[in-house]
């Protein structure tokens, strides 16, 4: 049995942004999930925008996975523990290692000033 979700966008709304996928399946109707992420996991910069559409991906393969005998709910909301695992396993390399490097003058030998 062949199933795809395509992310077809998102909307801001006063407290959280809603993201959509379609869902389709053999033999069946498309069905729409939509899921919302509070807009304070994006002002404390534990999400960013382009990320979200990623999360909220995961979360639809997870639920796509453990219910192959229950249909899939059309709503689904990102927890805060959701949110956490996903900025703490998703953080650049950059900022896990990050490593400050000192920036010294140093004097050209060949060159008199």
């Amino acid at each position: 049995m062949s199933i795809s979700a395509e992310y077809v966008g998102f909307k801001s709304m006063v407290v959280s942004r809603a993201y959509t996928f379609v869902v389709r399946e053999e033999l069946a109707e498309p069905l729409e999930i939509t899921f919302t992420i509070p807009n304070d996991a994006f002002t404390s910069r534990r999400l960013s925008f382009q990320n979200a559409p990623d999360l909220c991906s995961l979360k639809l393969h997870r639920e796509m996975a453990v219910s192959l005998n229950d249909p899939l709910k059309t709503h689904y909301r990102i927890s805060e523990s959701e949110l956490d695992d996903y900025h703490n396993s998703h953080r650049s390399k950059s900022a896990k290692g990050f490593t400050h490097i000192s920036r010294h003058k140093v004097s050209n030998p060949l060159r008199h000033d």
